[in-house]
């Protein structure tokens, strides 16, 4: 219960903390990646959905404009300042069907059974026990219904990510991370492992290779800085900050990097 507590206090943490970045235009691939996965459910008018570490609404909104007025999604995040983002994006949208609440995915406090489909993006490895939190989703999809979980691929964010954590681990070794959560999934036939340990049969994955476009070092710095790497970066003295915003300011503009890899899989399930 103590990893568990502690890694939901970590997740609320880094991205109240990046909620301020979160929506930057240099932040594309959170409405990018989350209106794809809501794209391969083929959701109807009147539909109900959960959309389960929903962060500012890169796909619980794209849901709304596709259930229409009879339908309603209800958005639920750790990240309190997040979930404000996305109520006001919704208002500014005049999207009146879907709802933002604090929650907590391994017990969402649905009755089983609640849901036409049931979405999970870049949340589902937050969790030491990723089985457990499927589960869950998966109790409260309706028989018919669809899950949707979308997780990173193999060589997130490379090559931009090897030199953040080699910065970090030279001024701070024990925030070093050389296992990202989300590596236990990264792979079809991992995923694919998590979800039948779950109880999910025949799940159609689909690995899709894709690049996160880098403009400049600033905003490779506002995408690290408005994602989890905020949660690392946010336990460090400003000098220490500055030393690792100095080395990845470096290397992108020497290297001329003009994008980073942003591979994907999304995996759906129709549930019998």
């Amino acid at each position: 219960m103590t990893d568990l507590n502690e890694a939901k206090t970590k997740a609320a943490a880094a991205y109240n903390a990046a909620s301020d970045l979160f929506d930057h235009p240099a932040n594309t691939f959170w409405d990018r990646f989350g209106r794809n996965t809501v794209n391969r459910l083929d959701l109807k008018p009147g539909a109900s959905v959960l959309d389960v570490c929903c962060g500012s609404g890169a796909s619980a909104l794209p849901a709304a404009e596709q259930v229409g007025h009879n339908g309603h999604v209800i958005g639920i995040d750790v990240a309190e300042k997040l979930l404000n983002l996305a109520s006001v994006k919704a208002k500014n949208q005049g999207l009146n069907n879907v709802e933002f609440r604090l929650g907590d995915m391994l017990d969402t406090g649905f009755a089983g059974d609640s849901f036409d489909a049931v979405v999970c993006v870049f949340g589902i490895f937050f969790v030491p026990d990723i089985p457990a939190a499927i589960r869950e989703l998966w109790r409260v999809l309706r028989p018919g219904g669809k899950l949707a979980i979308t997780t990173w691929g193999p060589d997130f964010f490379e090559p931009g990510n090897t030199v953040f954590w080699n910065a970090v681990r030279d001024v701070r070794p024990s925030l070093y991370k050389g296992f990202n959560p989300w590596d236990r999934i990264s792979e079809p036939s991992t995923l694919c492992a998590m979800l039948n340990e779950a109880g999910v049969p025949e799940p159609l994955i689909v690995a899709e290779q894709a690049n996160h476009p880098i403009a400049s070092a600033e905003d490779w710095w506002t995408t690290l800085l408005g994602s989890g790497y905020r949660g690392t970066i946010e336990q460090m003295e400003p000098e220490m900050v500055e030393y690792v915003r100095q080395a990845n300011f470096s290397f992108i503009s020497n290297a001329r990097i003009q994008e980073v890899q942003a591979n994907v899989l999304y995996a759906v399930a129709d549930k019998v």
